[in-house]
Formats: C-alpha cells, sequence, structure tokens
C-alpha cells in the first residue's frame, strides 16, 4: 500500500458520530473499521470530545499506521471549515456547548495516535462528494446533492469536484439559506416544515415523518403534495442554471420520496426540464468516502482554497 493511501471518513451527526477507514486509491470503506457512538449534542464539550474520540479510536484500532494518521470530517455548519473551529450558537439545536472550539487543537489529545492531521468539509457537500463516486451518479458530469432531514443540504458536483465558487451555482454553492416564500429553503424543506405542517392540517403531534408516512391519509398526502410542489418551485431557478443530468436525494425525509417525488417530477417537468431523479441508498457512507477523499491530493487541491465558512 502506497504511503496516505488510508484516510479516516467521519460523519458528524446530530444524534451520532460515524467513522470508518477508507481506502482512497479504490475509494471504499475498509471492511471491519467502521464504528458508530450516540452523542448528546447539548452535552459539554469535553464530554462530546470524548464520545467523538470512542468513536475514532475504534477506527484507529484497526488500521495498519497509527504514527500519521488523516482525518477527514464531514461535519454540518456554522464551521469554519478552513480553521476547523466550531461556530455552533445556543440558539442552534446542535453542540451548543462546542462554540469557538478548535477540533484540531481539542480533540487530538483523546486520540491514541501520533501525527494526527485534521480537514473538514461540509456534511451535505461530502454525502454528494461521495454519492458522484458511487453507483448510478458515477455516469453523470454534473449532479445536484440534495439532504432532506433536520436541515436542508446541498451539493453542486461537477465531475466529482463541489462547485462552490461558481457563475452556475448560488453563492456558497448552498441551498438551505436562500430565500422562499416567507422565509429560507431550510423552513421549507426539513423534518419541521413536515412536523408542522401535518399538524395545521390534522391537528394531530408527531415526531418525525416517519409516521406522517405511515399515516398515510389525506392530511399526510396533501403535506407531501405540497412538499413535493413547493421543491421544485424552490428549485427550478437552480436547475436551469447549473443544468445538472441527475437530482440524488439523501436524508431521512428522502426516505419518505415515493409520496412526494410525483409532485416534485411533475412541476420540474412543467418547466420544461427533464431531469432524472434518484434517492441514495448510501446514506452516512457517502458522507464517509467524501470526507476521506479531502486527503486525496487531486481532489484537495480543487477544494482547498473554497472551503466554505457557512
Amino acid at each position: 500500500m502506497m504511503k496516505n493511501e488510508i484516510a479516516i471518513g467521519i460523519d458528524v451527526g446530530g444524534s451520532h458520530i460515524v467513522s470508518a477507514a477508507v481506502n482512497l486509491r479504490e475509494l471504499r470503506i475498509l471492511p471491519g473499521t467502521t464504528s458508530s457512538v450516540k452523542v448528546d449534542n447539548k452535552a459539554k464539550k469535553e464530554i462530546v470530545l470524548e464520545t467523538w474520540s470512542t468513536a475514532i479510536n475504534k477506527t484507529i484500532a484497526h488500521i495498519p499506521d497509527k504514527k500519521n494518521i488523516n482525518i477527514g470530517f464531514a461535519i454540518p455548519g456554522p464551521f469554519d471549515y478552513a480553521g476547523g473551529i466550531a461556530l455552533y450558537e445556543g440558539e442552534n439545536d446542535k453542540y451548543s456547548n462546542m462554540y469557538g472550539v478548535s477540533i484540531p487543537k481539542e480533540l487530538a489529545g483523546y486520540l491514541n495516535g501520533e501525527n494526527v492531521n485534521f480537514r473538514f468539509h461540509n456534511d451535505a457537500t461530502s454525502f454528494g462528494v461521495g454519492v458522484a463516486t458511487q453507483g448510478d451518479a458515477k455516469q453523470y458530469r454534473k449532479i445536484i446533492v440534495v439532504t432532506l432531514g433536520t436541515g436542508f443540504g446541498s451539493a453542486f458536483v461537477k465531475e466529482g469536484i463541489p462547485q462552490v465558487n461558481h457563475a452556475e451555482v448560488p453563492k456558497d454553492g448552498c441551498l438551505w439559506d436562500k430565500p422562499f416564500r416567507q422565509g429560507i429553503g431550510d423552513d421549507y424543506f426539513s423534518t419541521r416544515w413536515c412536523i408542522k405542517r401535518y399538524h395545521e392540517l390534522s391537528l394531530q403531534s408527531v415526531k418525525g415523518v416517519k409516521e406522517i408516512a405511515q399515516a398515510n391519509n389525506d392530511h399526510s398526502q396533501m403535506v407531501f403534495k405540497e412538499f413535493g410542489t413547493n421543491m421544485a418551485e424552490f428549485m427550478i431557478p437552480f436547475l436551469q442554471r447549473f443544468r445538472p443530468e441527475l437530482v440524488v436525494l439523501g436524508g431521512n425525509v428522502s426516505r419518505a420520496s415515493e409520496f412526494f417525488l410525483p409532485s416534485l417530477k411533475s412541476g420540474i417537468l412543467d418547466a420544461g426540464l427533464d431531469i432524472r431523479f434518484e434517492v441514495s441508498l448510501l446514506m452516512e457512507e457517502a458522507a464517509i468516502l467524501g470526507s476521506a477523499q479531502l486527503f486525496d491530493s487531486h481532489f484537495w487541491n480543487q477544494v482547498k482554497n473554497d472551503l466554505p465558512n457557512l
């Protein structure tokens, strides 16, 4: 194996962290190296770092070179991706005790390895990069990846490289903060909108989209129809500018895609756009593959000057 052929990819979620070692030459996760640990994202900084390290140390235990360890993080914003500093504040629904924490400085002391190098990218972007290298998406030159869950993530990927500062893509290469109706994209294309809208229609309180899908009544059908119609309306200008050949959906809400894809597709078709849609089955595996690629020199040279600060 060539030097630096293995990098560890990390997917940091709101409720858990997943770590795995990736063979960069073959772009595959090494069997037996995946570790997933639940995280209390409201816990104190030290507890969060210790929990993260539990997962990462299990992966480190299964790699041959423990003296030079490269770790790529797929991590949600707000985050300073170039500096590796968390910018989560109190009103944010995650990791509020991590505000201002330098992950490279503080996490290294918890890890069982020497010369640990860290690189960071947005979680939705990493997911998009991972998706673009696997399965059917490999055959397409330009894809948009959208993650629908607690928040609304996105990535515009051209020939495997995320486009951030480019005329064909919105500012920062992301959609969550772009205006839509009475708010921004994130207000409409996330779990909380589905829960709120279902409650408005049915007066029933539910915890998540899965319950709405299982209800499969007039109210739930209306929620998903509106979700798809709204999403088509929101996405059309971005699709017209970037002209992707494929849109890949990921995240927990995408598991209910059979209910909202018909109205989404028909809205986009009505605008004269013929674009293929696919629901990714990879989930966090894609983010791990994408974040580990931060240590592929060709990939890193293409993205290092475009790291977002969101």
